[in-house]
């Protein structure tokens, strides 16, 4: 019961193919130095790519990218495959149509139960006037004006 907004977390394997997934489990940690948090499963393929990786990128779902969101937690296995994107530090794939985009240096990792914590820290940053995509109880949602 608790209202999270979507996010898609991407980077490079050390092959360079582009890897992503989708995360609800994404904060902000610090302002001075910049500093966020995420969860990975332990269990997911593509945890080894960002365990590895140098840098990876937030990319913070807009209200109309629902299906973006449904097509990164899928197990398609070209998640990348007719999408529009530029590339980020590192390569790093940045989806066109996001509210924001945090390119973000690997840093600290903790483990967390059957989960793997995530502390980066970010390094660059961009904001687009575009509504969220938030989850709440279950279902995706979006921002209304209260009256």
């Amino acid at each position: 019961m608790f209202a999270t907004g979507i996010t898609v977390m991407t980077t490079r394997a050390a092959d360079g193919t582009p890897v992503g997934l989708t995360v609800n489990s994404f904060n902000a940690v610090s302002l001075d130095p910049p500093l966020i948090v995420w969860s990975l499963s332990r269990h997911l393929a593509q945890r080894d790519a960002f365990e590895q990786c140098k840098h990876y990128a937030v990319n913070v779902l807009s209200a109309d990218q629902e299906s973006v969101s449904r097509r990164f937690a899928s197990k398609t296995p070209d998640h990348f495959s007719g999408l529009t994107w530029d590339e980020g530090i590192d390569g790093i794939p940045l989806l066109h149509g996001c509210c924001a985009h945090f390119e973000v240096r690997n840093g600290v990792r903790h483990e967390g139960g059957d989960h793997l914590l995530f502390l980066g820290e970010v390094v660059r940053f961009q904001r687009f006037e575009r509504d969220p995509l938030l989850y709440f109880g279950g279902a995706y949602r979006r921002l209304a004006p209260l009256a």
